[in-house]
């Protein structure tokens, strides 16, 4: 009887510890960050609620079945996030060439007889039972975690990464880019160049190998132009967003409509599920990427407001997780997904604003989406996984 007793207190202090890591676990995770997430995820799925519940039910379909299917997407990605976020960020230096790899072969595997053309991009793979698969979306994963591999390595009598490192990370960077201007898409080789900028600055690079790839971008982006590079619509979006009135009916339709959505919610806006040029059909694609026009007719400036507000609150501590993380590895991949998120929300909301030319970027954890909710949520987990690990003095 002793022995047992002894056994069973043993066990249960054992259990009793192990809960008590738990929770001190749950206690130390970024909750605002969490819970910026999870509120931008709830008005994400009801704005996409507003956005296909009128053209569903006008074709005949179920029109709850998009947003059961955003809102089964959106659970299951926040428990994937939920896995990385336990897992020991550093391991991720051994795997990061592992999964460049797969997403290489993911955009490769696009531009092969399984990829799919949706929107004027060859992007998509389509898996069945109506999901599609985007490894572009992934490939931004990747990428952030291999440069933060190359960049972030102990360096000796070092400040920044060296020519080698460098070159190497371009060279690297170089190979999706080119697979996924391919597609074409060229609101994710934005984000990519954008997210190699940014890593590049926090990791001490010279700032003279700064202003170089500043200027090369540009003299790519004018001989991109000059030679034809471009297809024809993205041609179009880009006069487009110089002066939309100049083709109201063909490529500035997209930026006028939006506009025009945008204002007519005023400050509070036309109460959700209630918006004319929402349940009109006069904006495409209105439950990716011009959700916003739906959140600035149906809740105004002030619901507008909100989701920039959250939108830069998800920005905020993931730059304090940045500075307080325990290694350069980890300040460099949680810069990468501030970049990667600031850069694509800012594109996504000012091209329905008209201040920006209109590129199909997604605003992240709003938006409607498989392989970008996915993505999105992955990059939060990383940025608390960086959190949990973080110096033990901060």
């Amino acid at each position: 009887m002793i022995g047992d007793t002894g056994i069973g207190t043993l066990d249960g202090y054992r259990e009793r510890g192990l809960w008590k890591r738990r929770l001190a676990a749950l206690r130390q995770l970024d909750w605002v960050l969490v819970l910026s997430v999870l509120v931008l995820s709830v008005l994400g799925s009801l704005l996409v609620r507003a956005a296909t519940y009128p053209l569903l039910a006008e074709r005949g379909e179920d029109p709850e079945s998009m947003v059961q299917r955003h809102v089964l997407n959106v659970v299951l990605a926040f428990a994937i996030g939920a896995l990385v976020s336990v897992m020991d960020y550093r391991l991720l230096r051994a795997y990061a060439p592992i999964l460049y790899g797969l997403a290489c072969v993911g955009l490769i595997a696009v531009l092969t007889p399984l990829g799919e053309t949706i929107n004027g991009s060859h992007s998509w793979i389509v898996v069945g039972g109506g999901f599609q698969l985007q490894p572009s979306e992934f490939a931004k994963v990747g990428l952030v975690v291999l440069l933060a591999m190359i960049l972030g390595e102990p360096r000796d009598g070092e400040v920044g990464p060296g020519t080698r490192d460098l070159l190497l990370a371009l060279l690297l960077v170089g190979a999706p880019a080119v697979l996924i201007m391919l597609q074409p898409d060229l609101g994710t080789t934005l984000v990519f160049i954008f997210v190699v900028l940014g890593m590049l600055a926090v990791s001490g690079a010279r700032k003279r190998w700064l202003g170089g790839l500043v200027g090369g971008g540009l003299l790519l982006a004018f001989a991109v132009w000059f030679f034809g590079l471009l297809k024809p619509y993205q041609i179009a979006r880009f006069t487009a967003f110089i002066d939309p009135s100049a083709d109201p009916r063909g490529a500035g339709y997209n930026a006028q409509q939006a506009r025009i959505a945008v204002g007519s919610g005023g400050v509070t806006g036309k109460g959700l599920f209630n918006g004319e040029q929402t349940g009109g059909h006069f904006v495409p694609e209105q439950q990716t990427d011009f959700i916003f026009t739906v959140a600035g007719e149906e809740l105004g400036f002030v619901g507008g407001a909100a989701i920039v507000l959250l939108l830069g609150l998800v920005m905020w501590r993931g730059l304090r997780i940045a500075t307080q993380a325990a290694d350069l590895f980890g300040t460099l991949v949680a810069s990468g997904i501030v970049c990667w998120l600031a850069f694509q929300s800012f594109e996504n909301i000012g091209m329905t604003l008209g201040i920006m030319p209109i590129t199909g970027l997604p605003l992240p954890f709003v938006s409607y989406g498989g392989s970008a909710t996915f993505a999105n949520m992955i990059a939060l987990g990383l940025l608390q996984a960086v959190h949990l690990r973080r110096r033990p003095y901060d």
